[in-house]
């Protein structure tokens, strides 16, 4: 029996079935905002051939519009695999809808007619997924994209009419609004920017970033004071750096375990591939990386680490909390092998240390200082 709360009604005769991911207990978000709505109400019966879906956060437009083979560009796995989810509880085939990252774009075609694009809240990611789209458009191509209007701003405009042409605004509907975007072939906007590079001298390492990672161009300075305490020990055969970011966690440890296998984990397509970019531009030995990207920890098998390093973040989009820490170190738990330890880097009024020590039973402070902790928990021994 459906859910009244998972109801997702977007035209008079039309509703869907949709449900966040990861299901998070006790917060009955949607699935689904007022831009979504309001982007399907307004153009969803015009839309002709394969449209192409960009930062569909939970599958609401994907399965809308699953009758035209959407392609749907994301550099989230959570939200491409919330997609999945409620594609099957819609009872949509698997094939209907094509899953991308941001970083695999289609090939330049003329049959690109619909471009339907949620704002992401980084003007970076923006920036990018405007420059990888503009080969794509032809004169008859039709650009709309949606937000709640706190989300829309004058930069975001500029954007727009800088790498695509001229834009409009539509008027709020329940705090909704719609950019309608014109292909301009005329300008020549150049290449993204994306990946930058910067140095960070202290450390002797070249960064780069993909658009849209975490602290992106700049050493955070939670980050900054983690990395003075990484530790080194010579019997970790496997360090993940979960939540990885642009990878330096890993990097740091990389050198301070040259005997380890490093693990880039997060749930960005971004992130994993900006932190093997750092990998190859800034470990010159032979040593053992590979990334992977999933909900936190869920990829990896039981008892298959003996470090894991955490910077957790804390929000997913727009909702903020705790919920994310908290799965990443039940998860954590699960995977480090008798005697493995888990390094955790959090603002102090946080309060982690709590959560850790009632989930392993311990938790020391390793080093803090006026606005940081860094926390050691471990699992007994066999």
């Amino acid at each position: 029996m459906s859910d009244p709360r998972n109801q997702f009604t977007y035209s008079e005769q039309q509703s869907l079935q949709l449900r966040r991911y990861p299901f998070v207990p006790k917060q009955n978000l949607q699935a689904w905002d007022a831009a979504d709505s309001y982007l399907l109400n307004k153009v969803a019966s015009e839309i002709e051939g394969k449209p192409l879906l960009v930062n569909d956060s939970f599958g609401a437009l994907s399965c809308a519009l699953a009758q035209h083979q959407p392609i749907n560009i994301s550099d989230s796995w959570l939200a491409q695999q919330a997609c999945k989810t409620n594609a099957e509880l819609n009872h949509i085939a698997a094939t209907a809808i094509e899953y991308r990252s941001s970083l695999e774009w289609p090939e330049a075609s003329d049959e690109l007619n619909w471009v339907l694009i949620k704002i992401p809240k980084s003007l970076a990611l923006l920036e990018d997924q405007l420059h990888r789209l503009r080969p794509l458009l032809h004169s008859g191509s039709r650009i709309v994209a949606a937000a709640m209007s706190k989300h829309i701003h004058s930069s975001t405009l500029q954007l727009f009419e800088k790498i695509i042409g001229p834009c409009t605004t539509s008027l709020a509907v329940k705090k909704a609004r719609l950019v309608f975007a014109e292909f301009n072939p005329e300008l020549e906007p150049g290449q993204s920017p994306y990946p930058g590079q910067y140095p960070l001298v202290e450390q002797g390492l070249q960064m780069q970033d993909h658009a849209g990672v975490f602290s992106q161009g700049k050493l955070d300075i939670g980050s900054r004071f983690f990395i003075e305490h990484i530790p080194a020990d010579n019997k970790a055969k496997t360090i993940i750096d979960l939540g990885c970011g642009n990878g330096l966690l890993g990097i740091i440890a990389a050198a301070k375990n040259p005997q380890a296998e490093i693990v880039f984990c997060d749930e960005s397509y971004m992130a994993t591939a900006t932190a093997e970019l750092n990998w190859q531009h800034n470990i010159d030995r032979e040593q053992s990386c590979r990334t992977v990207n999933g909900d936190c920890l869920s990829p990896f098998k039981d008892q298959s680490a003996d470090l894991i390093l955490n910077n957790p973040p804390f929000h997913q989009g727009n909702v903020v909390g705790d919920f994310i820490a908290q799965q990443m170190f039940n998860d954590a738990k699960r995977i480090l092998k008798p005697g493995g330890e888990l390094w955790v880097i959090g603002n102090r009024h946080l309060g982690y240390h709590k959560s850790l020590k009632r989930l392993f039973g311990n938790c020391e402070t390793v080093a803090e200082n006026s606005k940081f902790v860094v926390l050691r928990a471990f699992l007994a021994p066999s």
